[in-house]
């Protein structure tokens, strides 16, 4: 087997122990990597990774050097820490983990908090100028937090997600995520729900910090992350990178427009194939997500004939509210299971929802969807949508049973 994979094996991939005081003990066991290099921290909800996106797409084509941490990844692990376009090599990873492991073991770190200590040692060692850093969840007690350089707040929607973590409502939920706010920062954010708007001008006034509500950019702005809702992360990421002058980089406005542009993040309203045959694929795995999602489709061509979707969601997220926001009359829906994890199930999706009775299916993969699709009909025009966990698009990457090619957008 794999050295690395041997390595993460041995770690609790799942294991989740929200509590940032081992991150500060491990840090300090480390010299506390990165301690003076200031970080653009980029929270939420949803949005966080194309924030991130559009932000290092920009520095890098500004010539900053940038190291940016995202998480979780769609295929390596090595896609969590990057240095510029560049992801972290396995060999490297492997050398990074035991080295920090072997200093913080005492400390019975999880792999979120480990991979972000690797990081910043490992941004260190590549001299890197500025930091983006994603919040894994939350953010009062997020391993990101702790890090003492954070002038900069970029914050995606934030909704319900993660609720056996952060709590089982959106005032409970908005104020772990505001809490991230530290003092005299610049927070950025699209427009949110009233009660998240209040709670985080309320953090934010008393850390004497300064909101920014910026509005979607207009349809004159190219950006390379496809779908409507791209159009309010990008505006996050376009004040957060004129914010930056605060600290002494000036980057124009061609370049903020060409870094919007060329960004990519991969699994998001992206185009992928079977067999030649068109599939989308969206990362969507909450409602929040999901309902973005389903406003999409008024841009699609024919979506009103129905949807095939295909989808996966983990037990413990909303899945009645999620298979709602996605159903139209005319939609199907093909229930499939997430891999390595607990999933929601037609009878358990139609329990408080017998209406969709009708339009619900079951398979044990999205491959054995695709064949049906195939056998009863010609290939839609709108092509199926596979989406409900990032696990799924991840699973069907790495085994290669889809592949990327250049399509053009429905």
């Amino acid at each position: 087997m794999n050295p690395l994979k041997n390595l993460l094996n041995s770690l609790d991939t799942n294991e989740i122990n929200l509590d940032i005081n081992r991150m500060r003990l491990a840090l300090d066991a480390i010299n506390n990597p990165c301690k003076e290099i200031p970080a653009i921290q980029v929270a939420g909800t949803n949005g966080k990774g194309s924030i991130s996106s559009f932000i290092k797409s920009t520095l890098v084509l500004s010539g900053i050097k940038v190291g940016v941490t995202t998480s979780p990844h769609l295929v390596s692990w090595c896609e969590r820490i990057a240095v510029n376009d560049e992801n972290i090599s396995e060999a490297e990873l492997k050398r990074i983990l035991e080295l920090v492991k072997s200093q913080t073991d005492l400390y019975k770190l999880t792999p979120f908090e480990l991979i972000i200590c690797a990081a910043l040692k490992y941004f260190e060692e590549e001299k890197v100028q500025l930091l983006i850093l994603e919040v894994g969840m939350g953010g009062r007690l997020d391993a990101t937090t702790i890090h003492p350089c954070r002038p900069i707040i970029a914050m995606g929607r934030i909704g319900l997600d993660h609720c056996e973590y952060l709590g089982d409502n959106l005032s409970q939920i908005a104020k772990e995520k505001s809490a991230i706010i530290n003092q005299s920062s610049v927070v950025i954010s699209a427009c949110q729900n009233k009660l998240v708007k209040e709670i985080m001008e309320q953090e934010a006034f008393n850390k004497k910090s300064k909101i920014k509500w910026v509005d979607p950019l207009s349809a004159s702005w190219d950006l390379g992350i496809p779908g409507s809702v791209q159009r309010y992360n990008a505006a996050v990421a376009k004040v957060a990178l004129e914010s930056l002058s605060n600290l002494g980089y000036h980057i124009n406005q061609s370049q903020i427009r060409k870094g919007l542009k060329n960004a990519y993040w991969p699994g998001r309203l992206e185009y992928v194939y079977w067999k030649n045959l068109p599939l989308l694929i969206d990362c969507a795995h909450n409602p929040l997500g999901v309902k973005q999602l389903s406003e999409e489709r008024l841009n699609w061509a024919n979506q009103s004939m129905g949807v095939i979707w295909i989808i996966g969601i983990q037990s413990h997220k909303d899945g009645q509210t999620m298979i709602k926001h996605l159903l139209q009359p005319n939609d199907v829906a093909w229930i499939i299971p997430v891999p390595n994890s607990s999933s929601w199930t037609k009878s358990k999706l139609v329990r408080n929802n017998p209406y969709l009775a009708e339009q619900i299916f079951e398979a044990d993969s999205a491959e054995k969807v695709f064949s049906n699709i195939n056998s009863q009909q010609d290939w839609p025009t709108t092509p199926p949508i596979v989406t409900g966990s990032i696990y799924i698009i991840g699973d069907l990457l790495a085994s290669k049973i889809i592949s990327k090619q250049k399509h053009n957008q429905i």
